[in-house]
């Protein structure tokens, strides 16, 4: 499975399922409201992603916090879906999750079945991603953190302090709107989630 071997993305209109697919693997991308989770896997499914955009609206005010992203327009209501094919038998499923803490009792059900899962955050507004961090502890799900870029950035200890990381968490820097950043996210979770198969296996 060679994710970092796929240099181009196939057209996103031509990009079906092959029959020889057999094992799905699924991921979720979480974090605060307007981090860039939806950016996320727009940048690296390679089919047209599945999205629940909507328009933020008047009856929003006081609902939603969105005095950190006053630009946004628009707000995942359910989640976003795409894939990406590692090899001819093995896919990648992607979810976005929604960061409003009005969507929050969505999250549980989205970890259901996960491989893992990515926290994205917003280096401006560290705070949104601590109740994240706090239900993927909860649940048991392995997961690494990246720092998407806003242009205000800090060093790696500082954000892992501030989110009081354990040590052996990843956290990486990232640009949601890069394909190959986005993809190196991946990366860095999937070579997480060996480096504990490999530290289970010891214990044995």
């Amino acid at each position: 499975m060679d994710l970092a071997g796929s240099e181009t993305a196939p057209t996103r209109a031509h990009a079906p399922l092959r029959d020889s697919a057999q094992h799905g693997f699924k991921i979720v991308i979480i974090g605060g409201f307007g981090v860039g989770k939806t950016t996320m896997v727009r940048s690296v499914s390679e089919i047209r992603p599945l999205d629940t955009e909507a328009t933020m609206t008047d009856v929003g005010v006081g609902i939603d916090d969105a005095s950190g992203v006053p630009a946004k327009s628009t707000t995942t209501v359910a989640f976003d879906f795409g894939r990406i094919t590692l090899d001819d038998e093995h896919v990648l499923y992607l979810f976005g999750a929604p960061g409003q803490q009005r969507f929050w009792f969505l999250w549980d059900r989205l970890f259901a079945g996960t491989l893992g899962a990515i926290v994205l955050v917003d280096q401006r507004r560290i705070e949104d991603s601590w109740y994240a961090i706090d239900r993927l502890e909860h649940q048991g799900t392995p997961f690494v953190v990246a720092c998407n870029d806003f242009g205000e950035t800090y060093a790696p200890d500082q954000v892992r302090d501030a989110l009081d990381l354990s040590p052996e968490i990843p956290l990486v820097m990232c640009d949601a709107r890069e394909r190959e950043s986005s993809k190196m996210v991946l990366i860095a979770l999937i070579e997480h989630l060996y480096s504990r198969v490999g530290q289970d296996d010891s214990v044995e």
